[in-house]
């Protein structure tokens, strides 16, 4: 029997509530791609879907942490791009300073996100020129912000929408 308890637990649940959030991430990611083409942007698509949490409970921290330890790796990408090494050792240099910063902030349960920023930023294709990593730099801070946000404001709209819920139930069934 189908009652309002559990059509309230399946259209909340985390599963139909993070996949709302990717659709609406990548949704908001593509158009920025279409509409600026000129610039890089599949790296803020990409980091728009990792920021997103898939947990319940915790998202609006764990989206934090993930825009954190994301900040760290681009940073910590970014401050090797100049040195006189080839790409491999830059890489290895932005993940050990990665994971020292995401020791010190207390963030090593999300330094992989920390450590694909870095990928990002530090692998480059040939021909894409001197600035391509400030791009990509760029690229994902933006993507960060952008799933920031969407988790902050879906958050506000599901608790917003589940007290409604909760107050119409109670009334149909008094």
């Amino acid at each position: 029997m189908i009652t309002f308890r559990s059509v309230r637990k399946a259209v909340f649940s985390p599963t139909v509530i993070y996949i709302l959030r990717c659709i609406i991430g990548f949704s908001a990611g593509y158009f920025l791609m279409l509409t600026f083409p000129r610039f890089d942007l599949f790296w803020a698509l990409l980091s728009i879907v990792l920021v997103i949490s898939p947990e319940g409970k915790d998202s609006k921290r764990l989206s934090m942490e993930r825009v954190k330890a994301n900040l760290i790796g681009a940073f910590s990408g970014f401050l090797p791009i100049y040195l006189p090494l080839g790409t491999y050792y830059k890489v290895l240099a932005g993940i050990t300073l990665a994971a020292i910063l995401c020791r010190l902030f207390n963030l090593l349960t999300v330094a992989r996100t920390a450590v694909v920023a870095i990928i990002i930023i530090l692998i480059e294709k040939p021909n894409d020129g001197f600035m391509a990593p400030v791009d990509r730099f760029l690229s994902v801070l933006a993507g960060c912000l952008i799933g920031l946000l969407i988790t902050l404001i879906t958050a506000y709209i599901i608790k917003f929408a589940y007290k409604r819920i909760l107050m119409v139930e109670y009334k149909l069934l008094k």
